[in-house]
Order: structure tokens, then C-alpha cells, then sequence
């Protein structure tokens, strides 16, 4: 992990901004939030459909995760109580958003496509490297929580290795590419933004976002398609190889692992590790389908 810009070392109540890729950013705001020992205060702003996910679904949504619909379909008023009742039970705050949308896919051109002309009818730079941001769930997440937060966090990811023998990108890894095959390094922008420089107002924050992306790009573009051979694969600035004590780590490993093999080990804690999966996937679509 190579990370560059601004890391506090404390825990601050912040809205992380990130561009997306692919499955393997999720873990990447843990990442980040380990090495501020605030892992457990990471949330996630989500696509509605992942509320479906066995367990996962209503775990997210019972640790702070917020459930958006995009477009014309999104619930501003119901986004804002679900941070108001974090806010008043005084939660920790890493909330996760992508302003994409979806992931920048090199293998779908359509998305890109779409996006870079939707950019221009609107009078806003054409991205490269990014898809145009949307900015309805980061103005309510900041508007909602501004005398709550410390900063925003705005984190550019790139990875090493997607980029072919033509000097095209290609897919970021996959959550299994990521986790079972060597492991590419992953480099980490972190720019810390005080509010008091992020605009109030829903217009004037949707250029700020796009202003940001912007400046994402041009990392990017660095990153990926610099001239001089030996500037690539790097962002610009000073870096710091980021390694992570195992102290930090192996506690929860030993937990975790030792939890469930356990259960493993024994007939009656495999069929208890069954029905978990079974009857708690159930019982949560049925949580989040009346409390989302």
C-alpha cells in the first residue's frame, strides 16, 4: 500500500470520496481507516439492490450503511433521518461514498461514453479516467452532518498492473484476483479537506465535486499515460510505503478464524453455521424491506 497527500493519524468524523473501480474499493476505506484505528467506524453509502445481499445486506444496513436509489428515484428525506439517528446516537463517522454511481468499467465503452456526454451538455471537463460525478448523495451527506463532521477525506485509488501491452486500461482486480493472487500495490491520493472550503449551496457543490474529479483525472492520467515511462505507475509527490503491524491485524484473524472453525469442527456448529446463512439472509431482506 502506497500512499501519498494527507493521512491524519487520529480518528475523525469524516465523509470519505473516492473514484470506483471495482469491488476491491470497499476494502481500501478500511485500509485507510485501520491506520487511523477507526475500522469499525467505516459506512458505506449504497446502491439500493445491495440490500439483498445474504447477511451482508442488513448487517450494512444495521452499522450505519445508507440504501440510495439513483436518479429521479432518490429519497433525500430518507437518507437525511437515517444520518440524523446516527448523528444523535452519536455514531462515529467514516461514511464511504462513490459519487460515480457505478464502477468505471474500461470493457463497457457505453458508460463512459454516456458519461463524458453528459459532461458536456452540461458545460463541465470531459473525464478520462473517471466517470462524471453525481452529487445528490454527497451534498445531503455533508449538508445533514456539517456541524458533525471534521473533513472530508477525497481519495483518488489507483492500482498497478491494469494496464495492457497498448497502454490501455483494463479491468481493476476483482475481489478474488485481489485476495487470492499476488497482490498488485495499490496506490493511495488522500487529499484532506477542511468544510469551511466546500460550498454550501447544491449548485455550486456540484461544480466544486467536478472540480475535485477533475483534479483525480489529471493523477490519474499521470498514473496511467505519462509520457516519461519512469513517472508512471506512481502519482506525483512524496509516498510512503505503508506497512501494517500485525497487532493491528492478527487479533481479529485469530477471532474471527477461531470462531468459525470452532463451529466447523462439530456437526451441531455446522448446521448452526447453516442455518445462520439460511434463516438470517431471510430475516434480514425481510428487516431492510420495512426498516431500510
Amino acid at each position: 500500500v502506497i500512499i501519498y497527500g494527507d493521512l491524519p493519524k487520529n480518528k475523525e468524523n469524516v465523509i470519505y470520496l473516492s473514484n470506483h473501480q471495482c469491488t476491491v474499493d470497499w476494502i481500501i476505506a478500511d485500509m485507510l481507516a485501520i491506520r487511523q484505528n477507526a475500522l469499525g467506524h467505516v459506512r458505506y453509502v449504497l446502491k439500493d439492490g445491495l440490500k439483498w445481499l445474504p447477511l451482508y445486506g442488513w448487517y450494512f444496513s444495521q452499522h450505519g450503511g445508507v440504501y440510495v436509489k439513483r436518479s429521479a428515484k432518490f429519497n433525500e428525506k430518507e437518507m437525511r433521518e437515517k444520518l440524523r439517528t446516527q448523528m444523535k446516537a452519536e455514531t462515529p463517522m467514516y461514511l464511504v461514498i462513490f459519487p460515480e454511481g457505478t464502477r468505471y468499467n474500461p470493457e463497457i465503452p457505453k458508460v463512459i461514453a454516456d458519461s463524458q456526454s453528459f459532461a458536456e451538455k452540461e458545460g463541465l471537463a470531459i473525464l478520462k479516467h473517471v466517470l462524471t460525478p453525481r452529487v445528490k448523495a454527497t451534498h445531503v451527506a455533508i449538508d445533514s452532518m456539517k456541524d458533525y463532521l471534521d473533513a472530508v477525506y477525497d481519495v483518488t485509488v489507483a492500482y498497478e498492473g491494469t494496464v495492457d501491452h497498448k497502454g490501455q486500461r483494463k479491468l481493476a482486480p476483482s475481489m478474488t484476483e485481489f485476495l487470492c493472487k499476488e497482490c498488485p500495490r495499490v496506490h493511495i491520493f488522500i487529499d484532506r479537506i477542511d468544510l469551511k472550503d466546500i460550498p454550501e449551496e447544491q449548485m455550486y457543490m456540484r461544480r466544486w465535486l467536478h472540480e475535485r474529479f477533475e483534479i483525480k483525472d489529471k493523477l490519474l492520467i499521470e498514473f496511467y499515460d505519462a509520457k516519461d515511462s519512469k513517472r508512471r505507475n506512481k502519482f506525483p509527490g512524496k509516498s510512503v510505503h505503508s506497512k501494517l503491524s500485525l497487532k493491528k491485524t492478527l487479533p481479529s484473524l485469530l477471532f474471527l478464524g477461531g470462531l468459525t472453525a470452532s463451529m466447523l469442527l462439530t456437526e451441531s456448529g455446522r448446521k448452526l453455521y447453516v442455518k445462520t446463512w439460511i434463516y438470517g439472509t431471510l430475516i434480514g431482506c425481510l428487516w431492510v424491506s420495512i426498516k431500510p
